[in-house]
């Protein structure tokens, strides 16, 4: 019985319809040739939806995000909006949507590809088959936390207000997922905060702590500081399998992580609430606005980006395992965008990659 799923696509701005027109192509390939079919809704988010509706997200543009199996998305910002108002800014359809859809575990893997070693700052005996994942709450901390705002003090001095403020709730739901994720991998979690000068990590060490005591004793737990965790990764990277961190830590390791792969182009991400609320998959990169429209950006994070959509959100492991697996023997074979490109490789275009990946899927 063929099985259909409802997905809403987000192209956004800079190059994400670009790199979102090569996912395209795979589910079309798809409902074509496998046991699936899709029901596509399209709108738009970040600027685009700024010039279209006066605001980053439009409420029927969240209503059908609400209503679909998965959201897949391209990227946002860029420098056209840099004057608009900051709640209208095009990153705020971004933060709202996570928000409003309570999607509060952002998974970020930090996989290296054999045939992109290289390709990374670190040495190579480093980072060989390193495979971490990053699990950074989303929907709680300083990004989020009131109040917040800039005020003026007189006499040419103002002040900026922002934050950090964690309850156990938000704790204990983003620990759930990375101990249940640990499990189906090496079984560690590492812990990161900073319990040591914040209150609000003192809460979070505490929280973790109970959590894997009362739940996950079976799976090695290590508290770290995220400082140290900064350094660490640059140090000994394989020593980590899954990283469980606030919003703001989170953020920035989760970037430095990327760098050990080599690109940001090649980093897919998933953003998960309760169970029953339909994920939204994005590339970890930025909309890059100076190569938009130039067919030359790196498609590859927003393919990996839907494998995951297939993984976490429509149950399709087989499909994301053949699709993770395309992506490997089109790198295999040496074909490169760009950002990736080293000696001995063909470059080629965002479309010519996005066919490179569909002729290895069709191959298995």
């Amino acid at each position: 019985m063929t099985q259909n799923y409802t997905l809403t696509l987000l192209p956004g701005d800079g190059i994400g319809p670009e790199i979102l027109s090569e996912v395209k192509k795979i589910i079309t390939w798809m409902q074509e040739n496998q046991d699936v079919t899709f029901t596509l809704h399209e709108d738009d988010i970040g600027g685009a939806a700024y010039d279209r509706y006066g605001v980053p997200l439009a409420d029927e543009t969240f209503d059908k995000c609400k209503a679909s199996d998965a959201i897949i998305m391209g990227s946002v910002g860029g420098p056209k909006w840099d004057g608009v108002d900051y709640d209208k800014r095009p990153e705020q359809g971004l933060l709202n949507l996570r928000k409003r859809m309570e999607l509060f575990a952002n998974l970020r893997p930090a996989l290296v590809f054999d045939a992109l070693i290289d390709a990374s700052s670190l040495k190579p005996e480093i980072v060989k088959g390193l495979d971490i994942l990053i699990v950074r709450e989303l929907t709680g901390g300083v990004y989020f936390g009131q109040p917040r705002g800039i005020e003026d003090l007189g006499n040419g001095q103002r002040r900026g207000i922002n934050t950090q403020v964690y309850e156990t709730y938000e704790i204990d739901r983003v620990g759930r997922v990375a101990f249940e994720l640990a499990r189906k991998r090496n079984n560690k979690v590492t812990s990161c905060e900073k319990s040591n000068v914040m209150e609000s990590g003192k809460l979070w060490k505490e929280d973790i702590t109970k959590l894997h005591a009362n739940d996950y004793s079976d799976v090695t737990l290590e508290h770290m500081l995220a400082d140290n965790c900064a350094m660490q990764l640059l140090r000994n990277p394989s020593q980590f399998d899954v990283i469980v961190t606030d919003n703001l830590f989170g953020d920035i390791l989760s970037d430095e992580a990327a760098m050990l792969t080599g690109s940001l182009g090649m980093l897919p991400s998933a953003s998960l609430g309760t169970e029953g609320t339909p994920g939204l998959y994005e590339p970890s990169h930025g909309s890059a606005p100076d190569i938009a429209g130039q067919n030359i950006a790196n498609p590859l994070a927003t393919i990996l980006s839907f494998a995951m959509a297939l993984r976490y959100s429509l149950n399709m492991n087989d499909h994301a395992d053949k699709l993770e697996q395309a992506v490997k023997n089109t790198l295999d074979k040496g074909f490169r965008t760009g950002d990736i490109m080293s000696d001995g490789c063909k470059q080629i275009s965002t479309s010519d990659m996005g066919d490179a990946v569909l002729n290895e899927l069709k191959e298995q």
